[in-house]
């Protein structure tokens, strides 16, 4: 059974920084595109960043270059330091888990999402 349990977010003031993590169990990373994605209050989940390992990585425009997605295979862990943080960037940031025949682009445009596994999330909280 996949399992995803996030941790790491907080509050913070604009400027500052805060690493998620989200634990796996269950899967192989290899196998799967992983991705974090945001929901804020009163508007849509968007995917921030998605990585595979056949496929690299992906960002979304609004947090490109203040934002990394890593993992650590030998911890079944994944890694979204986030750095220069805004206040538009408040919201609940869940990780998920999908078919690595999709790619990192698509996996965080929604496609293959339905069927993903996903975290409970954790809440980011950005004070300006």
């Amino acid at each position: 059974e996949v399992q995803l349990v996030e941790s790491g977010g907080g509050l913070v003031q604009a400027g500052g920084s805060l690493r998620l993590s989200c634990a796996a169990s269950g899967f192989t990373f290899d196998d799967y595109t992983i991705g974090w994605f945001r929901q804020a209050p009163g508007k849509e989940r968007e995917g921030v960043s998605c990585i595979s390992s056949r496929d690299g990585t992906y960002y979304t425009d609004s947090v490109k270059g203040r934002f990394t997605i890593s993992s650590d295979n030998s911890k079944n862990t994944i890694y979204l330091q986030m750095n220069s943080l805004k206040p538009e960037d408040t919201a609940v940031y869940y990780c998920t888990a999908g078919s690595n025949f999709i790619t990192p682009y698509f996996y965080c445009s929604g496609y293959g999402t339905q069927g993903a596994s996903w975290g409970q999330g954790t809440q980011v909280t950005v004070s300006s």
